[in-house]
């Protein structure tokens, strides 16, 4: 195998990691991954999303059948989370890739630093 499939495979195990452990932050260190393979800033964006895809929806039986999760949360934070997915596809079509990369940043940055707090 060629060292970049390596590259892919290993760094696949790394997010699957991180989205199991951070509850999604796989996704977060995916587009930086997918960014090194010399996406686009659009393209690494949607493929974060698709690549994270398989292990969220693995985690989904596995939490299932623990019972780690709460349905009063679980039902309308699902429904927001689906129509916010659907508002932000739209908007990564309508702005810069530039655009997009920044935003991406500070959000980033505010993430870490209210976790911190």
């Amino acid at each position: 195998m060629q060292q970049e499939t390596f590259k892919k495979i290993g760094g696949g195990l790394a997010l699957g990691a991180a989205n199991s452990i951070f509850g999604g932050g796989g996704g977060m260190l995916a587009v930086p991954l997918l960014r090194s393979f010399r996406l686009s800033e659009r393209e690494a964006h949607a493929t974060a999303i698709l690549v994270i895809l398989p292990v969220c929806i693995a985690s989904l039986f596995l939490y299932f059948f623990k019972g780690l999760y709460d349905t009063r949360v679980l039902i309308p934070t699902a429904l927001g989370v689906t129509a916010g997915g659907m508002l932000g596809a739209n908007i990564l079509n309508a702005v810069s890739g530039k655009t997009a990369a920044v935003v991406f940043a500070v959000l980033q940055l505010v993430a870490g630093v209210w976790l911190m707090i």
